[in-house]
C-alpha cells in the first residue's frame, strides 16, 4: 500500500508525468499477449459464432464462451450466483398491415409499407373519404402549405422529401450527415402533422417505387428491431401514433387519380408556381397496423473480482466491452459478419484482462478495489445491454469510480492507415469530460508503460461521427461516472462481412489492452478514486 501511494504522490508532485513502472502489475501483464489474443479471438470471430447477432444462436453462444472463461479464472458470478444479468429485451413485431384504395387492397412491402416504429402497441386505424394533399408539408418564409387548409382530423398526404424553396436540385442525400438530416426534416414533418391533429399521414416516397428483394428483406425484417422490453413498453403504451404510411409514386397517384393530376404534374406545378398546392382529393382510404411484442433472450456477462483492501473493496472499477455484432446476411458469398474488430478485439482484451487481474489476486498481490469485468450485450441495438446495466446495476453506480470500455482496437482505422505511427495509437475518448484527474492518471500511465501515440480528435463535441455516444461507455458517463473509451477507428471492413481475424494486428491489439489493463491497474489500487470536477457539457444523445 505504501509503495502505491508513494507511486501517486510522485505522479502528484510532477503533474501527473511519467514514474517509476510497477513491476508487480508489468508481471501479470504476460496474459495480455498476442497469442493469448489469437486463442479467444479465433473463437469469438468465428464462423461458427454466426456474427454474434443479439437473441440469436451466435450471440448466446459468445455469451457461454466468456461465462466459461470468467469461470475458469475463478471470477465470482455476482448475479445471485449467475455470471449472466439477463436483460429484458423484446422485437415488437406488425401482425397486420393493411392499405385500402377506393374499397382496393394494396400490397404490403411492394405498394406501401407501415414502418413498426411509428406504430404504437395499441396499433392504429384510420378511415377516410377525402385526403389533404399538402405538397411538401412545409412552413417557411412566405411559402406555407397548410395556408387555408384544415390539418385536424384530416388524413393528410404529403411528398417525404423535397423543397421547392430552394433553387437547383436538391443535394443526393448519400452521406451518413445528409441522410441523418434527412431523416430529421421528414420527422418534423410529421410531429407537425400529429402535433395538429391529422387523423392519418401519408408519405410519399419514391425510394420504394423499385423495392429490390435484398431492400423487401430488410424491410420485413424491420419489425425485429429489438428494444428493451420496461422503457419501451411504457413509452410505447404512453405515446401517441403518429399513424403513418408510406406508399410508393404508383400507390400515390391512385390516390391523385380522382382529382385527375399525378406526383409529377404536382411537383412541377409546385416548381414552377413557386406556390403551394394543396387540395382535398375525393378518395376512400384506409389503413391498420396492429403490434406484437415478442420476448427475446439476452445477457450480459459479468465477472467479479473482489478488491483485497477492506476500506476500497466496496469501490468497483468497471471494465467493459460488447460482445455482440452484426449477426449474418442472405446476399453475397461471405455471409458472416465476424465483428473480429468490433467487437471482438475489445471482447478479448477484456477477457486477458481478467485473467491478468485474477493471477494476481491468486497470488496474493490482487488490486486493493473491486473489479468488474462487463461483456454487454445489445450494443448494435443502440448500447442497450449498457443501457440496461446502468439502470438495473448489481453494484451501486455511486461506488462505480469510472469505466473503461473498450470498443475495436485490433485495426489500424483509415486515417492512419497512411501515418507513420499506424501501429502506435489509440483514439482515446472522453477521459477528461468528467475528471481532469483520470486523463492525467491515463497520460501518465501511458508514458510509463506503452507509450502510445493517444488521439483526441473525437473528443470534439462537433465531431461529426458522434462517436462518444456509440459505444457503452456513454451508459456509464451519463450518470456522471468518469470513462474511458479505448477505439482504433473505423476502416474499409467496419460492419462488413470483412471484419475478420485475418485482418487482426494482435501485437497491436494486446498493447493497446495492456494500456487498459495498467490504467486499471493504477485506478484499482491508488489511494483515491478519481475526482469528478467537470460537468459533461456535450449535448444529451
Amino acid at each position: 500500500m505504501k509503495k502505491q501511494i508513494v507511486y501517486t504522490s510522485m505522479a502528484l508532485l510532477l503533474g501527473f508525468g511519467a514514474c517509476a513502472q510497477n513491476k508487480t502489475a508489468i508481471q501479470f501483464s504476460q496474459s495480455i499477449s498476442k497469442d493469448n489474443a489469437y486463442k479467444h479471438l479465433s473463437v469469438l470471430a468465428s464462423d461458427e459464432y454466426e456474427g454474434r447477432e443479439t437473441g440469436k444462436k451466435g450471440a448466446w453462444m459468445a455469451a457461454d464462451y466468456i461465462r466459461t472463461q470468467f469461470k475458469n479464472l475463478g471470477l465470482t458470478a455476482p448475479v445471485n450466483g449467475s455470471y449472466f444479468q439477463p436483460v429484458g429485451m423484446a422485437t415488437y413485431s406488425l401482425s397486420q398491415t393493411v392499405l385500402t384504395i377506393n374499397g382496393t387492397p394494396m400490397e404490403s412491402l411492394k405498394d406501401f409499407v407501415i414502418q413498426p416504429n411509428n406504430v404504437t402497441l395499441k396499433g392504429f386505424t384510420f378511415n377516410a373519404s377525402e385526403v389533404l394533399f399538402a405538397g411538401y408539408g412545409l412552413n417557411k418564409g412566405d411559402y406555407n402549405d397548410y395556408a387555408g387548409q384544415q390539418v385536424s382530423g384530416k388524413v393528410v398526404m404529403i411528398f417525404a422529401a423535397g423543397d421547392p424553396t430552394q433553387k437547383g436540385a436538391a443535394p443526393a442525400a448519400t452521406d451518413r450527415t445528409a441522410m441523418r438530416k434527412a431523416m430529421a426534416e421528414r420527422q418534423a414533418k410529421i410531429s407537425y402533422l400529429m402535433d395538429n391533429g391529422a387523423a392519418g399521414i401519408i408519405v410519399v416516397d419514391p425510394t420504394l417505387d423499385n423495392i429490390t428483394p435484398e431492400m423487401k428483406a430488410r424491410l420485413a425484417g424491420s419489425d425485429q428491431v429489438v428494444l428493451l422490453k420496461a422503457a419501451n413498453v411504457e413509452r410505447m403504451q404512453n405515446q401517441k401514433s403518429p399513424n403513418v404510411v408510406s406508399v410508393n409514386t404508383a400507390t400515390a397517384n391512385q390516390i391523385l387519380k380522382a382529382s385527375g393530376s399525378t406526383v409529377e404534374a404536382l411537383q412541377q406545378q409546385i416548381t414552377a408556381a413557386g406556390k403551394p398546392a394543396s387540395k382535398m382529393v375525393k378518395v376512400d382510404v384506409s389503413a391498420s397496423a396492429m403490434k406484437q411484442e415478442n420476448k427475446v433472450r439476452a445477457e450480459n456477462v459479468l465477472g467479479y473480482l473482489e478488491g483485497s483492501d477492506p476500506k476500497l473493496k466496496s469501490e468497483v472499477l468497471v471494465v467493459s466491452a460488447h460482445y455482440d455484432h452484426e449477426g449474418m446476411t442472405t446476399s453475397g458469398t461471405d455471409k458472416v459478419f465476424n465483428g473480429a474488430d468490433d467487437d471482438g478485439s475489445g471482447t478479448t482484451g477484456v477477457i486477458m484482462m481478467a485473467e491478468a487481474f485474477a493471477k494476481a489476486k491468486k497470488a496474493g498481490k490482487g488490486p486493493k478495489r473491486s473489479i468488474l469485468f462487463l461483456a454487454v450485450v445489445g450494443e448494435e441495438k443502440g448500447l442497450l445491454g449498457s443501457d440496461w446495466y446502468s439502470e438495473n446495476p448489481i453494484f451501486p453506480l455511486k461506488n462505480t469510480i469510472a469505466n473503461l470500455n473498450i470498443d475495436m482496437i485490433g485495426r489500424t482505422g483509415t486515417e492512419y492507415q497512411t501515418k507513420a505511427d499506424s501501429t502506435n495509437y489509440i483514439y482515446v475518448i472522453g477521459s477528461d469530460k468528467l475528471s481532469t484527474e483520470l486523463r492525467q492518471i491515463s497520460e501518465a500511465t501511458n508514458k510509463t508503460y506503452t507509450k502510445l501515440h493517444l488521439d483526441y480528435k473525437f473528443d470534439d463535441p462537433n465531431d461529426t461521427e458522434r462517436i462518444y455516444y456509440r459505444s457503452d461507455h456513454y451508459n456509464f458517463a451519463k450518470h456522471g461516472i468518469p470513462i474511458i473509451f479505448y477505439f482504433n477507428g473505423v476502416h474499409e471492413d467496419y460492419h462488413k462481412p470483412s471484419d475478420e481475424i485475418g485482418k487482426i494486428n494482435f501485437p497491436l491489439l494486446a498493447k493497446r489492452a495492456q494500456l487498459a489493463y495498467y490504467t486499471a491497474w493504477e485506478l484499482a489500487n491508488r489511494a483515491t478514486r478519481p475526482v469528478v470536477d467537470k460537468t459533461d457539457t456535450t449535448p444529451a444523445r
